[in-house]
């Protein structure tokens, strides 16, 4: 599909509003999500005992940022809604940025890993290219990219919120195309026959 930047603005905005004008529920609804799968699919290409620089994408009210901090690294979080950076900050206590993905402004070569759980699938097709780069800009040499979304084909509005469904097929050609090597990817939730699996988890390096 083919947005100028005005549409792809609105589109950006009309989402983050849906979450800030929800944030308290949403932090209800997910705090408690076992997302223990999803972890160890991030951390396992890194050496056991690395501390690592990791950039939350998509970190919401800081339930992720959290995790990470608790086990020992040295975890930043990134969101575009203003309610969820700041309920991510007084939970956590780490550095929360409130970016969007319109407007990403990331340090080069600042991280070892960037885990985006359910974060990135509200980007416009159009815009995914973009902002998959910027994300391996921000990554070192052999830095891991985590993201999980919900799959499907096509794009469009479900409610105020915008959401780019993919198989994992085209989202490993978008992956290939920014320079990412796929290392692995699977179906969640786990244990379930794949049409009860609605969430596809890919695991990526920069190379």
């Amino acid at each position: 599909m083919k947005w100028d930047s005005t549409e792809l603005a609105d589109i950006e905005a009309t989402t983050l509003s849906h979450y800030n004008q929800q944030a308290d529920a949403f932090w209800e609804g997910t705090k408690d999500h076992d997302v223990t799968q999803n972890y160890a699919a991030f951390l396992a290409p890194f050496p056991e005992h690395k501390k690592l620089d990791i950039l939350d994408v998509g970190c919401g009210p800081g339930r992720d940022v959290q995790y990470f901090k608790s086990i020992g690294h040295r975890p930043v979080g990134l969101d575009g809604s203003a309610a969820f950076c700041a309920m991510a900050r007084h939970y956590t206590g780490c550095e929360i940025i409130q970016q969007t993905f319109l407007n990403l402004d990331l340090p080069s070569h600042a991280f070892d890993g960037i885990f985006a759980n359910a974060s990135l699938f509200h980007v416009p097709s159009a815009l995914l290219p973009r902002v998959l780069n910027s994300l391996f800009k921000a990554l070192r040499p052999e830095g891991v990219l985590f993201l999980s979304n919900p799959r499907g084909d096509g794009e469009g509005w479900s409610g105020s919120r915008y959401g780019t469904y993919m198989q994992f097929e085209t989202s490993q050609s978008f992956l290939e195309q920014a320079g990412f090597t796929v290392l692995s990817h699977y179906y969640r939730p786990a244990g379930k026959p794949r049409h009860e699996q609605p969430w596809l988890a890919i695991v990526a390096m920069k190379n």
